[in-house]
Formats: C-alpha cells, structure tokens, sequence
C-alpha cells in the first residue's frame, strides 16, 4: 500500500477529523452490533495516546429526507463511551455553528461524534461545499472507513481534498489483506464466490480468473452455471439473462471453475420445508436449490487442503434458515482448519456466516466492508482510497 497512514503524521496537538463506519444495527437506541465500532478502536486509541483530539464522522442507514431521530449518531457516542471508558462527546449537526463549537473547544485527548453525515443531501453527492465546511473543523483527515471507501462522498472523498489526508490502522489492514491476495498471492491461490446473483458477480469471477488457480461456485449463482450447462434446476433461483455470461466464463475457465455436483434442495423456499440432497442432474421438478450438498462439500475440501490464499465471498447457500446452512458452515470449518493459510473473508453474508459458525477468530481477515471488498476483487479503484496521500 503506497498511502500514508497515521503512523506517517505527527497528531500531537493536532485536532484529527476521522472518518469511521459506525454504520450499525440499533434497537430502540441501543447498538445491538459493534464489530465495525470495535475495529476502529486501534486508530482511535491510537490517535488519542499520540495527543490529539479527535473528531469522529460516520453514516448511518439511509435516511430519505434530512435528519431522521432515529438515524442519529447519538447511540454510538454512548457505545463508545463504554467501550473505551471515557467520556465522548456528541454534537447535534456535522457542519455548522454548533459543530464548529464543539470542534474547537476539544482539548488533545479528548473526543467528539459528529450527527450522522448523510443528514445533509451533499454527502452522498460529494459535495465540495459540504466537504469543506467538514475539513474546516480540523488539522488532519483520517479514512478508516474501508465500508465506504469505495463510494465518493463528501466525508470518504471530498474532505481529503482539503487536507493532510492518510488512512487508519483498518483501512491499512484491508488493503494490506486484499491487495496482498489479488497482488501477490502464496500459491495455490482459491477463491470462494457464493451469494444469489451472477450478475452481481460477474466482473470478479472474470477478474479473479486471471488471478486464482480453482475458483469455487456455491449459493445461488451457481444455479444459473448450472442451467447454462443444459441442467433441469426446478424452481431454483436463475438469472436467464446471465446465461451467455455463464457459459462464456465457463469457457474462459475451464477445469479452473469448479461447481456444485450435488445440492440440498426443498419443496418450497421456507426454513421448514420438506428437503432432500440430489445429485446436480437429478432436481425434482417444482424443488427449489437451496444449499450445497455433502459430496460438493468434500470436493471443495479437496481443492482446498492445498491452497496457501483463500478469498471467499459469498454464501453456499441460504444461510439465514439453519437447515440450509450447512454447506456455508462447513466450508468456514474447512478454511478455519487450513494450517498455512491466508483466508481473507469478504464483508456481508461471508462474515457473518463466519460468525455464525463461531470461526471468527480462526480466519486470517474478515472484512468490514461487503460492497468495498466486492469492488475491491473486481479491481476498481476505490475513491476514498484513492485521494489519501501517497507515501
């Protein structure tokens, strides 16, 4: 990674503007999920211990009209607090008087949360306006955000314009893992796609095909590679419009693309549905995919007992109903016992099926960020990445 990172800077005295995804799931205003609070507590900390105060910026949800109460930032200021066992101050607004105020009395070793940024329309337009009265609160830019580095907003990109600009200790960490898996991988090098759609994926199937040596299908898309072979699905999930795609990436790929060769399927698309495991050829009409089966299972075991680097992204099958997780979890459990490995876990629906699987720990990196990874493997540039200073 050729950017600056806070350990590149001097802070001591400095107000700091970071920029964080606290984009979590609240309950009657209280935060029910912190992992993406608790991965950006090593910049804070840090930033904190180095002298400087720090001011804390975030999205939250999509609020459609302005402020929305219960959009507010407030709870994660409170959630903060206790996690790091000091005060934390919040402000009502993100830009204006009140912000200003706030931002200026802050002492070194102090810290503040700024409202939600997606309460002013010039956020999520990367508004140059907006994104300097943002700068204008602070000294230095900080991006630990990788969630949202792959969108150009007013506090992702806009701000980096007006000030000395590096990234945090997350977003060095998500680099590092991702860029080091696409750019320089320890071979064999496998990747894992899943999730529903092709069409979604289809611009990193073909990227990671002229990257890994064995890229696996599961989940739903793999249910369109299979119609594209002339395969009876039932009533699985296709994309009838990706169908030349499939057969044109099979083409590409070859013996490289491996997929399902039996599946769990069920009469109806219910957690308690009638089920059956069937070979690929044989899905009873009016039966629906939704899980890969044992003999896939071990097939994807056998393509990975060797890999060195695994990226996965995507579910094997529908996770969310514990009957039709199986194949997910038991390919969490064969990365988890791979002895010199790099599994890198694609943020979203692999994360938290790692979580589910309670392998959390077991994995090399989980990222934080679904659709920044996802972007990330296709080879886009990430815009919040992309205006930090260079080294």
């Amino acid at each position: 990674m050729n950017k600056k990172t806070v350990r590149d800077i001097d802070v001591k005295g400095k107000r700091v503007l970071m920029r964080v995804d606290f984009n979590v799931p609240l309950k009657d205003g209280v935060v029910t999920d912190d992992t993406r609070i608790q991965a950006a507590l090593p910049t804070i900390q840090y930033l904190l211990d180095q002298g400087a105060a720090v001011i804390l910026m975030s999205h939250l949800g999509r609020p459609k009209d302005g402020p929305d109460p219960k959009y507010s930032m407030k709870p994660t200021a409170t959630h903060l607090a206790g996690l790091l066992g000091r005060p934390v101050a919040f402000v009502g607004e993100c830009v204006g008087p009140e912000a200003q105020a706030a931002a200026a009395a802050l002492k070194p070793g102090e810290l503040l949360v700024l409202e939600n940024t997606r309460f002013y329309p010039g956020e999520t337009k990367n508004d140059l306006a907006l994104a300097a009265q943002m700068a204008a609160l602070a000294d230095i830019y900080v991006n630990d955000a990788f969630g949202s580095a792959h969108r150009a907003h007013a506090s992702t990109e806009g701000v980096a314009h007006f000030l000395p600009a590096v990234a945090g200790f997350l977003m060095e960490k998500e680099l590092a893992y991702l860029g080091g898996a696409l750019e320089d991988p320890r071979r064999p090098f496998v990747a894992i796609l899943g999730g529903a759609k092709v069409s979604d994926k289809i611009a990193v199937i073909d990227s990671l095909l002229d990257k890994a040596d064995v890229l696996l299908i599961g989940g739903g898309m793999a249910n369109t590679f299979l119609k594209a072979q002339g395969l009876a699905v039932g009533d699985s999930l296709v994309e009838d419009a990706a169908l030349d795609t499939a057969q044109a990436l099979m083409a590409k790929a070859g013996s490289r693309l491996v997929l399902p060769v039996d599946v769990v399927v069920a009469d109806a698309f219910d957690a308690n549905a009638a089920m059956q495991t069937v070979s690929v050829d044989a899905v009873p009409a009016g039966w629906r995919i939704l899980d890969i089966g044992p003999a896939t299972v071990a097939r994807f075991r056998e393509a990975l007992t060797p890999a060195k680097t695994v990226v996965w992204n995507g579910p094997m099958g529908v996770f969310e109903f514990p009957r039709f997780a199986v194949g997910t979890v038991s390919v969490a459990g064969i990365l988890a016992e791979l002895p010199d490995a790099t599994t890198v876990i694609g943020g979203g629906d692999s994360a938290a099926a790692v979580a589910q699987a309670g392998l959390t720990d077991k994995m090399s990196h989980i990222s934080t960020g679904g659709g920044a990874s996802l972007e990330f493997l296709e080879g886009k540039v990430l815009p919040g990445v992309v205006a930090l200073n260079d080294r």
